[in-house]
């Protein structure tokens, strides 16, 4: 029972999400093809055959039968269409208002996610603390590429893959994008420069980097265990953990590691509630960790603190549009990787991941998570759109800018043919993420074997 509303709960998510996103981007396409003249035929919302619907004037408003898009129909719009001269097709009108038809769509998602940034940040953005804070190591796993570069705790990372002086948030998606293949770093110890480099392992279903180290984030106890040895010396949710044994703790991983190393043996924790700073004497126990290891125990899970912000709105835009700059390029790099064989087309997402994080954000507090998810996906919508793929957006705006070079249209059989190839392309690559997006459902792997 719980699984199926874990998908009903999914499913929903992803026809909000996608469903707004869609509806924004078609209209776009259609109000820059009202306001100049051009006549449109259908707005759809999914495709396929139509469920519902109404019509004004020229204009078929329908919702279609496979909610996986949507599309504007424009009179005239098939380049393989004969033409008749109307006024009202699109292909009578000149090239550049062609060129603000297309761009529209894209231009309102980037707009779309650019509003809803600002607005998580003017009412209520939460996040880990330490995101938007220098890239301060807190502890580092032994054996991983981190250990294997030099790093250790306390390590200020100044320069990451060329980037000066990078957030936590900066470094985590370097790391993130670069599976194999070797970052040069720039860290700051005590008075000391250290150049190295770091190779981060490939992790995952979505065959991500991943390096081994934490931020120096602190500890904070999200959770305890009646009947186990915190919460009987008075350990509570919470609770922020400064020291073990006089000996600071900087991340979640430095406090596992310490616990393990030190076994059953008595520890003093000096833990901060309120402001008020607290010692308590617990002794680990012996006992599964939940995924069928055996670890010394003291019975609570942690993270790290939380910062919430909300921002008057003049900051919160600039900050929005820093934000979505980023991940723009972020995504710009990741996709030249990509193309050029550095990475693993396994990170990109298709409707099935979609709907599996649209599930997870949905079932977090707040519509916050939900929120910024649409915006990522909505940024991501419209710079693939951009993309110079025909029948995309993009390629559309580069047959125009073709045309206009040459100062004559593309024949019809030339664009017939551009057409069909780009079709099979789409065709192909839908299939490849779906596929992709199998291969890393829980338990496929299991499957195979």
């Amino acid at each position: 029972m719980q699984s199926l509303i874990s998908v009903v709960i999914a499913l929903a998510a992803m026809a909000f999400v996608l469903g707004v996103m869609i509806l924004v981007h078609e209209f776009g396409h259609y109000a820059v093809a009202k306001m100049c003249g051009v006549r449109v035929e259908v707005f759809s919302l999914g495709f396929g055959k139509r469920l519902l619907g109404f019509r004004r004037g020229d204009t078929d408003y329908r919702i279609s039968a496979l909610p996986l898009g949507g599309y504007v129909k424009m009179s005239g719009e098939n380049p393989m269409e004969a033409r008749t001269g109307d006024p009202g097709e699109f292909m009578s009108h000149p090239r550049w208002q062609r060129f603000l038809i297309a761009i529209a769509g894209p231009a309102m998602n980037v707009i779309l996610a650019l509003g809803i940034v600002t607005g998580v940040y003017m009412v209520h953005y939460e996040h880990d603390w330490y995101i938007d804070q220098p890239s301060r190591v807190g502890w580092v796993e032994e054996n991983t590429p981190a250990a294997k570069a030099g790093l250790k705790p306390g390590d200020l990372i100044t320069q990451i893959a060329g980037q000066s002086n990078p957030l936590w948030e900066d470094t985590r998606a370097k790391i993130a994008i670069n599976p194999g293949q070797p970052i040069p770093l720039v860290v700051k110890r005590g008075d000391q420069t250290i150049n190295t480099t770091l190779t981060p392992d490939t992790y995952g279903p979505s065959r991500i980097g991943e390096a081994g180290l934490e931020p120096a984030a602190g500890v904070v106890i999200d959770s305890t265990e009646k009947n186990m040895p915190a919460y009987k010396a008075g350990i509570r949710q919470d609770d922020e953990i400064l020291a073990i044994n006089g000996i600071g703790v900087h991340s979640p991983g430095e406090l596992t590691h310490f616990l393990q190393e030190n076994k059953s043996k008595p520890v003093e924790v000096t833990a901060m509630r309120d402001g008020k700073v607290s010692k308590y004497d617990i002794t680990p126990v012996l006992g599964s960790d939940g995924e069928g290891h055996e670890k010394y125990l003291v019975g609570i899970t942690v993270g790290v603190r939380q910062a919430v912000d909300k921002l008057p709105f003049p900051e919160a835009l600039s900050r929005s549009v820093e934000q979505n700059k980023k991940y723009a390029m972020l995504l710009i790099e990741l996709v030249e990787k990509m193309v050029q064989k550095k990475v693993s087309v396994k990170m990109m997402s298709g409707p099935i991941d979609i709907a599996r994080v649209s599930g997870e954000a949905a079932r977090e507090p707040g519509w916050t998570p939900l929120l910024l998810l649409m915006a990522g996906i909505s940024l991501n919508l419209g710079i693939f759109n951009l993309f110079p793929i025909p029948i995309l957006d993009g390629g559309v705006i580069l047959l125009l800018f073709i045309e206009g070079i040459i100062r004559r249209d593309i024949s019809i059989q030339i664009k017939e043919r551009i057409y069909q190839a780009a079709f099979v392309f789409l065709v192909l690559f839908a299939a490849m993420v779906i596929f992709n997006d199998i291969t890393k459902l829980p338990g496929f792997s299991n499957l195979l074997r």
